[in-house]
């Protein structure tokens, strides 16, 4: 059976948070992430703060288009909990990404999803 595509999910507990409550570190990391996986990005990431109405939730969202899909994440104000996607038909290191992960939100636990993907 051939894979449609890939999808890594990591949910990361208790980051600096200082590191994700800053859009320019989110933004930096996206920057450095998408080339480091050998992937191309359509256009600038979108970076918003949602959520806050729900204290508990509330935290930086990122969205970054790339050519084989997308990279997402959002991040938690309350507890520095991080939970970042990325969604390919191409192949991505996971080791890299969580090198990444770690260089810029410095999480207390890493835990890595991942699955395949097809319609058929």
């Amino acid at each position: 059976m051939s894979h449609w595509g890939y999808h890594a999910m990591f949910d990361c507990a208790s980051c600096d948070i200082d590191k994700v409550t800053d859009k320019q570190n989110v933004y930096n990391f996206i920057k450095e992430l998408v080339p480091a996986i050998d992937m191309v990005a359509f256009g600038e990431p979108q970076i918003e703060h949602f959520a806050a109405h729900a204290l508990d939730k509330a935290g930086i969202t990122v969205t970054q288009l790339i050519e084989t899909s997308s990279i997402t994440g959002h991040f938690v104000d309350a507890n520095g909990d991080a939970y970042i996607d990325i969604f390919s038909c191409k192949t991505v290191d996971v080791n890299v990404a969580q090198d990444l992960i770690i260089k810029y939100f410095n999480p207390k636990k890493i835990r890595l999803n991942f699955i395949t993907r097809s319609a058929r």
